[in-house]
């Protein structure tokens, strides 16, 4: 340390920090970048030295008056929650900080960018899971209230369809109960769906790949070669622990809600995609885990209407007139017991349901 000079410690700190720095001339121009901006905005400081510092967000000449501000009148600013301009890449929020200061009588300004994707992800996955929840608790209760009812129409149902046997009623009063009867049955079966599966899960090591597979098989044989199925599969992904029935079921609940879509959507392009992928370093519900499995259904149909967007985990959220509002509601539950969690982006032409399942032995 006795032999590095001011320049080259300084240097070195600003090549170590996590984060996301660049040093921008009175020009606006960018004359620095560290390895974390490169990082952050995944392009290599050769191609962005002497390239105007704007151009980076997406509000560009908020960005431009900003740092043009913080030079001519010395004053330091933050702006918050700017979408980074993303050519070729996914698209990034951050907060950054336009700090003026002087070097060698020259004026310059230190911009400082913190990306707060991950941090609003996690607000939004514990929002949605403590929703999720308390309306899991509130069904539940509301559904064994309704199932003491039930039985004993059903019951009475019953009775009275062997007493109109026996007098040899007309056929229009037998109808009339066996109506009844199938209406209850169907409203039995509607809250033991909102109930979840009865049984407990049995974990056992499965291959995430013959999950997908088993679903695969199961929807190109219901569309019968209305849409293209593809599969895009990393092979390094282990085998975990889970119980496969469930993930089958909650594989399979997303991805008929993605069927169902292209084939009623009106789209040109019919084409359904399942991709499998490591995650690492991911934070779930506060509890943060090394690896996950993430399997992506992709659809190209014309997208989740902004109006149900945020609610479409909840029960009887439907985008469809003919829909329950259960199948995503029970695969959230599934995916939830294995300590996972399924998120949603979607815009016309591709919607994108993501299952994350932590790896564990």
């Amino acid at each position: 340390m006795a032999f590095m000079t001011s320049d080259q410690l300084h240097r070195l700190l600003l090549d170590n920090l996590n984060t996301a720095v660049l040093l921008v001339d009175q020009n606006l121009l960018i004359d620095y970048i560290n390895p974390a901006a490169e990082v952050l905005l995944q392009v290599g400081s050769i191609r962005l030295r002497g390239t105007e510092a704007s151009n980076l967000f997406n509000d560009s000449e908020t960005a431009r008056q900003t740092l043009r501000e913080s030079i001519e009148y010395g004053n330091p600013h933050t702006i918050r929650h700017e979408f980074l301009s993303s050519p070729g890449f996914e698209s990034s929020q951050v907060d950054y900080t336009v700090t003026p200061i002087s070097i060698d009588s020259g004026q310059w300004i230190l911009m400082e960018m913190q990306p707060i994707d991950r941090i609003l992800r996690i607000n939004r996955e514990e929002t949605l899971l403590n929703v999720h929840d308390t309306s899991k608790s509130l069904i539940r209760g509301l559904a064994h209230e309704i199932k003491n009812p039930l039985g004993g129409i059903r019951g009475a149902a019953q009775l009275l369809a062997d007493e109109i046997s026996e007098s040899s009623m007309d056929d229009e009063t037998a109808e009339l109960c066996r109506i009844i009867t199938t209406e209850t049955d169907r409203l039995r079966n509607l809250v033991d769906r909102l109930l979840g599966p009865s049984q407990l899960p049995s974990f056992e090591q499965i291959n995430i790949h013959e999950v997908i597979e088993h679903v695969s098989a199961l929807i190109e044989a219901e569309v019968q070669g209305k849409l293209v199925v593809t599969r895009d599969y990393d092979p390094s992904i282990p085998d975990f622990s889970g119980d496969r029935a469930q993930l089958i079921q909650a594989v399979l609940n997303v991805a008929r809600n993605a069927m169902q879509a292209i084939l009623e959507g009106g789209v040109t392009e019919r084409k359904l995609t399942f991709k499998s992928r490591i995650q690492r370093s991911f934070t779930i519900g506060g509890e943060h885990h090394k690896a996950l499995c993430r399997v992506d259904v992709v659809d190209t149909g014309p997208g989740i209407s902004a109006d149900i967007k945020e609610r479409i985990f909840f029960p009887m959220i439907s985008g469809r007139s003919a829909g329950t509002g259960l199948g995503l509601t029970i695969a959230q539950s599934a995916v939830n017991v294995h300590q996972g969690i399924i998120e949603c982006e979607s815009e016309p032409g591709r919607t994108c349901f993501s299952i994350y399942l932590p790896i564990k032995a």
